[in-house]
């Protein structure tokens, strides 16, 4: 009489892999769960991606939870910048604003990204 030993192992082996392989394929994993180096990749391509316009909500869910962001209200507008690592500067642990892109939103509405961007919201900071 043979054993079914090796044919349940080879069952559990099979499905292990077809298991590891749905993973692989399927799986994108969030922003928050990618190391610097690739959601900072992943920042680039996706910010490059981008239209204005988008709301608020689409970016941040495409994006993830910012690295740094600022809010202000002026005149009868809601601006607030959301900055998104996007270059590496030096190897020291922390992420800075420097290594990042701001993206400006006007009413919930994505209407700028870039550092001239973040220099015209400074500007109006100081004149609001």
């Amino acid at each position: 009489m043979k054993s079914k030993v090796p044919v349940i192992i080879g069952s559990i082996f099979a499905a292990y892999l077809a298991f590891v392989a749905v993973v692989v394929l399927v799986y994108e994993p969030t922003p928050e769960d990618m190391d610097w180096e690739d959601r900072q990749a992943y920042n680039n391509e996706k910010i490059t991606e981008m239209k204005l316009g988008l709301p608020l909500a689409q970016v941040t869910s495409l994006l993830g939870k910012p690295d740094f962001s600022e809010a202000k209200t002026s005149d009868d507008a809601s601006l607030m910048v959301l900055f998104y690592r996007t270059r590496h500067g030096k190897s020291d642990g922390e992420t800075t604003r420097d290594e990042c892109t701001p993206l400006l939103f006007k009413n919930d509405k994505l209407i700028a990204w870039g550092e001239d961007t973040y220099q015209q919201y400074l500007a109006a900071a100081i004149q609001g």
